[in-house]
């Protein structure tokens, strides 16, 4: 049997000696199915079908593929599909002994086969020598698996102008690569198994560099000095980086973008879930429940403790000897204007007031804690901020409810020498007022008693996202995928996301693209397509626009945007690009129909900043312009508008992430194509608060539970 199984797998044919042979149907294996002989199957760890008997998995797939699926099939994930992949996976599964979890991996594969199929059609009997449409009758081989409706539809569908430019592009990109992979229908799998065992190594795997070097060895058994160039680069650079970030050195050493979902130098199979390191069997819902509610208990038990020890910290001033008379060495005697800063979770100021640098002074007849000094909070400049130290005595714990009243402060967060203006007083007296008023009338509607709520800040799907988080193998390296359907950015992928893009929302460091990316997907998800905005508003991949992109491949970047837009060419939209400068986030979003481009800039720069990517859209909407065939007089052909959109600032180096999606989210809830140079009346302001980029936090975070990226 053994023999039998090595026999399949040793039959290596060109494309045209199948051709002469005839349509592969794979008899050998129904046949021996019949005589109760199922083959067995072989898996890299990573994922990876291996031989023996893998080669003969693949082409008895490719055969169930023709004879199950109408090569008119646009849409592999189309469920009209569910009853004929189901019917595959059972015929694989009488003829091989496989696993029940190798089904997403052998039905990727059919996908891949199908397409493959296509593309062969296509080419071998649509196409002349130039490359020229042929309108070419069924080829008779094919007789007995193609119906002659299903022929016209297929070659009606392949001259389509939209498939035509698209396959265009394909075949320019596909025409010369620069490092063309020489090793045939072999895969990466076949042949990190074949240099294993020629090396008789005991190691599992190999670098993937050391792989594509080796995938580019023609028969001469001598690459090209380009490959040996990047092999080279790549040996200095695993001396720098981690061993396990492979994937990161080929790519620095290409310097060439990476795709999600993929692995360069891996191979069809492996994907960077694959890589990860697996910790056991997951835990179910109610053990992460259990341990959920054993740690909120133990965090209640801490609470209360920190409390009780924070009471103990004003003790009873009756012993005036006890009373700290010693004055702070960087702020003067007496009673100075001061700023009032925290510097958790990051450094920043959240009030102006008088800091009280008295001998003998008590704080509500209590001694003031070590290392502070009494203060009085005149204006709130982030009302939601947590006081350093609570006050017992007027039950305030946020800066807001401390206006007009004395607090202890931290000598170090405490900046003397300012100077209140009155324009300030009445400006933040007229705000507090506004407020009460607002929160009276809400209260009254209700019919609750007559006091003031106090709206809190809440973290509660952020504790939950944490908990979930640490109980998972992502703290250790371990990474997770969000799947991005082709509505989004008019690409189908899946997002990778690990420990370091969860750490950004959780500790507020500055986001990356993967935070972007997985809140556009909750923006698509939760307001766009439930309220039909997708036909009215569309994003672009802020890792294929950017400046750097722009820089080292503007026509790729001025393809895809060009694409984009003529998809939607038909009907008025506007499109959101997120822009990374390479420090900073910004938001364009584009009227392409009108020509408007409206720049949003947390940090107040206008587009003259960054010439290079103005010129780029410019450049992108006059082809557009072009292609659509509107005619503009000469004064007109430089009409593109720039809009300067006055919009909230950012107050530190970190929030330009979350006033961008913020910005994105105004604009989608209101609905409107239009943004108004001074920003929307329903959300101006002069900058977000912390509960408002708070909530941009939370959003995000119940999103990735419901998607369940912990399990």
């Amino acid at each position: 049997m053994a023999d039998d199984q090595h026999e399949e797998v040793s039959k290596k044919v060109s494309a045209e000696e199948e051709i002469r042979r005839g349509i592969t149907v794979m008899r050998r294996v129904v046949q021996g199915r019949s005589r109760g002989i199922i083959l067995d199957v072989y898996w890299r760890n990573q994922g990876q079908l291996i031989e023996p008997n893998g080669h003969t998995l693949t082409s008895f797939i490719g055969a169930l593929v023709r004879n199950e699926i109408p090569i008119t099939c646009d849409d592999w994930r189309n469920k009209e599909l569910n009853e004929s992949k189901e019917k595959i996976w059972s015929e694989i599964k009488r003829c091989f002994n496989i696993e029940e979890e190798r089904r997403g991996f052998c039905m990727k594969l059919a996908g891949k086969l199908l397409r493959g199929f296509q593309t062969f059609l296509s080419s071998k009997f649509l196409k002349d020598a130039d490359g020229n449409f042929v309108d070419a009758e069924l080829p008779k081989k094919y007789e007995s698996l193609i119906s002659a409706e299903e022929w016209e539809a297929f070659k009606s569908k392949r001259q389509d102008p939209v498939f035509q430019r698209i396959s265009a592009t394909n075949r320019e990109r596909a025409s010369s690569p620069a490092y063309p992979y020489r090793k045939g229908r072999v895969g990466y799998g076949r042949l990190e198994q074949s240099m294993l065992q020629k090396e008789e190594s005991s190691e599992t795997s190999l670098p993937a560099h050391v792989l594509w070097k080796e995938a580019r060895v023609g028969k001469s058994g001598v690459p090209q000095e380009e490959v040996l160039h990047v092999y080279q680069k790549c040996e200095e650079l695993s001396q720098s980086l981690s061993p396990d970030d492979t994937k990161g050195i080929l790519s620095r050493a290409l310097d060439v973008p990476e795709y999600s979902g993929r692995v360069r130098g891996k191979g069809f199979g492996v994907t960077p879930t694959s890589l990860s390191i697996k910790k056991g069997k997951a835990p179910s819902n109610r053990e992460l429940h259990a341990r959920l509610e054993a740690m909120q208990a133990e965090l209640d038990a801490l609470r209360r403790e920190r409390e009780a020890s924070a009471s103990t910290v004003y003790r009873d001033a009756s012993d005036k000897d006890s009373i700290n008379c010693t004055f702070q060495p960087n702020i003067p005697e007496g009673i100075s204007h001061c700023q009032l800063y925290l510097s958790s979770p990051y450094y920043r100021m959240v009030g102006k007031g008088k800091v009280h640098n008295v001998s003998g002074v008590l704080l509500h007849t209590r001694e003031l804690p070590a290392g502070c000094l009494k203060v009085s909070v005149d204006i709130a400049v982030e009302p939601n901020a947590a006081l350093p130290y609570p006050s017992d005595d007027s039950d305030a714990t946020t800066v807001h409810e401390a206006v007009g009243s004395f607090v202890a402060w931290p000598t170090n967060l405490i900046c003397v020498g300012y100077e209140l203006q009155e324009n300030e007083v009445s400006n933040a007296s007229a705000q507090q007022k506004k407020e009460v008023s607002n929160a009276s009338a809400r209260v009254k509607s209700s019919g609750a008693k007559k006091t003031v709520a106090r709206k809190k800040p809440t973290t509660k799907y952020r504790s939950c996202l944490r908990t979930f988080l640490e109980m998972t193998d992502i703290p250790t390296e371990g990474v997770r995928t969000v799947h991005m359907e082709v509505g989004i950015f008019g690409f189908d992928y899946d997002q990778m996301i690990g420990n370091e893009d969860f750490m950004q929302v959780f500790s507020h460091e500055e986001i990356g693209v993967t935070v972007v990316n997985t809140y556009i997907r909750f923006l698509y998800d939760k307001l766009m397509r439930p309220n039909g905005l997708d036909v009215s508003f569309g994003f672009l991949a802020p890792a294929t626009v950017n400046l750097g992109l722009i820089l080292s491949r503007p026509d790729t970047v001025t393809e895809y945007v060009l694409r984009i837009l003529m998809d939607n060419k038909d009907a008025e939209k506007l499109f959101f690009i997120p822009f990374n400068t390479g420090g900073h986030w910004l938001l364009l979003a584009i009227n392409p129909i009108r020509e408007i481009v409206y720049y949003l800039d947390s940090l107040g720069n206008d587009w003259t900043t960054y010439p290079d990517m103005k010129v780029l859209i410019d450049t992108v909407l006059q082809a557009f312009r072009a292609q659509r065939d509107i005619q503009t007089s000469r004064r007109g052909a430089n009409s593109i508008t720039w809009i300067k959109v006055a919009c909230p600032q950012q107050r530190n180096q970190i929030d330009c992430g979350y006033f961008m999606l913020r910005f994105m989210r105004d604009t989608l809830a209101l609905g409107r194509l239009k943004i108004p140079t001074d920003y929307f009346d329903e959300f101006k302001c002069a900058f977000y608060t912390k509960d408002q980029v708070d909530e941009i936090k939370e959003e995000w975070c119940q999103f990735m539970i419901k998607l369940n990226v912990c399990s």
